[in-house]
């Protein structure tokens, strides 16, 4: 490990400690329900710069649209993947970027927290209870409100999907409005969107053309992952060649990762792009996408493609697709370490509607 890792690692474990009880008294905030509440300005905290995590704050920022149609949004990540992200998100004012690492941009670090310092917003919103520099911001920020993202249990019990890191903060902000005298929404989470343009989608449907070059439907899959999430080469090989046996009259295209790696040894027809939107817009116009839990996996549901999840931690009910197809869910989640292929065809069957 270099010393710029060590540093790292030695960080994140003293700001972890400095942090863990910031917010740990939000629920003794004062709110005056006598005076009209406004919400015009908006901090939505969530400083990680991997693309799973920033579509997994879509439903949120979709719901905090919905309740306030008018209201500008600042998101506070990091990396450069988020302008990409919500391109089509009007509401979206700032995007304020942490650089993906602070030890070697130290003024750019700086800087971002000046920037917050300088905003003056309504409401700010940690989205994960466990992010230290989330907590900070929240912290940090000029703020009329401050939710830190703490679990609620009374809320747990309420929602059987709460665990789910893209749902549980919408739960949270929800319940946090009914605090401020707002009306309780029970309407269901929106999806995960990455808000494809028609164009978009229309120049997926031109490459996917391109590759296959015949009218039959196609099934989109993605073999890479990171660490133990991904699936080793003989396991894909002998899952790929029950793909071919069940699905004969359907194209199968592989997505291939920015590392170009294929763990079918490149088999089937392969598609390579860096270019986040123009995966997405591939992915929308194929039948359904097949893959472990990644970014790719939740770039398929966000360009509301059924999506089958391919899990082998015990995290599925955390990350597992969901509602992806104009709300009707034919996404799910397989447990590869229960059942065998069989039993997963048929799942796989249930989400392309073929019983």
């Amino acid at each position: 490990m270099s010393i710029l890792n060590k540093a790292n690692v030695f960080r994140r474990i003293v700001t972890h400690n400095l942090t863990k009880n910031i917010g740990s008294s939000q629920n003794n905030q004062i709110i005056d329900l006598t005076q009209k509440i406004e919400i015009k300005r908006i901090l939505i905290s969530r400083p990680n710069h991997r693309l799973g995590n920033l579509l997994l704050i879509t439903p949120l920022v979709q719901d905090v649209v919905a309740a306030f149609p008018a209201c500008k949004i600042d998101l506070f990540v990091k990396g450069g993947l988020a302008p990409i992200v919500f391109k089509n998100y009007p509401n979206i004012n700032y995007i304020i970027e942490l650089p993906k690492k602070p030890f070697k941009n130290l003024i750019g670090y700086f800087k971002v927290w000046v920037k917050i310092k300088q905003q003056k917003y309504d409401i700010v919103i940690n989205v994960d209870k466990n992010s230290s520099s989330g907590r900070l911001s929240a912290q940090f920020a000029d703020a009329k409100y401050k939710f830190f993202g703490e679990d609620d249990e009374a809320m747990k019990l309420e929602h059987i999907d709460y665990v789910h890191i893209a749902k549980y903060p919408v739960y949270e902000f929800r319940h946090f409005l009914t605090k401020l005298g707002f009306a309780k929404n029970d309407n269901p989470i929106p999806p995960l969107d990455l808000k494809l343009s028609s164009l978009e989608i229309k120049e997926g449907h031109k490459i996917i053309q391109e590759l296959v070059k015949n009218d039959k439907k196609t099934i989109c899959i993605f073999t890479y992952a990171t660490s133990d999430k991904c699936y080793s080469e003989s396991w894909w090989e002998e899952f790929y060649e029950r793909l071919l046996t069940e699905y004969q009259d359907y194209n199968i295209i592989e997505i291939l990762p920015v590392e170009n790696i294929s763990q079918i040894s490149f088999k089937a027809l392969t598609f390579y792009s860096k270019d986040i939107r123009e995966i997405g817009s591939v992915i929308a116009n194929t039948e359904i996408f097949i893959g472990a839990d990644s970014g790719i996996m939740h770039l398929a549901s966000s360009v509301l493609t059924p999506t089958v999840g391919l899990f082998s931690r015990a995290n599925l009910k955390t990350y597992e697709p969901y509602n992806n197809n104009n709300n009707n869910n034919n996404s799910v989640a397989i447990n590869t370490n229960t059942g065998d292929k069989e039993d997963w065809i048929k799942i796989i069957n249930k989400a392309l509607l073929r019983f």
